[in-house]
């Protein structure tokens, strides 16, 4: 089995993530979308996320996309520029694989390269054990859960909250 490599998103990879994507929107609850961007869209956000510096990857076997993760700043505001939410989602036929972890792991490094402090998940959910559970491993706390705050598939759904300092996180004062 060839090896599956981590590196930086390109353009031509869009396609494959957009229907990694909607297959999660489409099947899943980890995403409180309910309607599957275009790939123009999804080429929209992923080059909002290089236009902030920050990292968007892909998990790659054979020349095929598997995975992707990127994170985007936790909020707009200045004061939380050293905090970025991250968001993982791997191919239906590649779970199992253990990619959720390399992907994570890969983009921790990543965007503490660029000066992110803390990673925040907000897991959809609470029934989302392979995200929660992919988080955990990783090293990641439980901070809380929000009841009821999503309305999908018929049914009302959590929201999963979890941190994780990287780097110096708070020990230093940021440049």
């Amino acid at each position: 089995m060839p090896p599956i490599t981590i590196r930086a998103s390109r353009d031509e990879d869009i396609t494959a993530i957009s229907a990694i994507y909607a297959h999660h929107v489409l099947h899943g609850t980890g995403t409180f979308e309910t309607e599957p961007p275009s790939p123009t869209d999804m080429a929209a956000r992923r080059a909002d996320v290089l236009a902030r510096n920050l990292p968007y990857l892909v998990a790659e076997q054979a020349g095929k996309v598997l995975g992707f993760a990127y994170c985007n700043w936790f909020k707009p505001r200045p004061a939380y520029r050293f905090s970025a939410e991250d968001s993982i989602y791997v191919a239906d036929d590649a779970r199992g694989l253990g990619l959720g972890a390399q992907l994570l792991a890969a983009l921790e490094q990543a965007a503490e390269a660029v000066g992110v402090r803390k990673l925040i998940a907000v897991i959809g959910d609470s029934a989302n054990a392979g995200s929660v559970g992919v988080h955990r491993k990783q090293g990641f706390s439980h901070v809380g859960t929000i009841k009821d705050c999503g309305w999908k598939f018929g049914e009302w759904r959590d929201i999963v909250l979890m941190e994780k300092v990287i780097g110096a996180g708070s020990t230093t004062r940021p440049e």
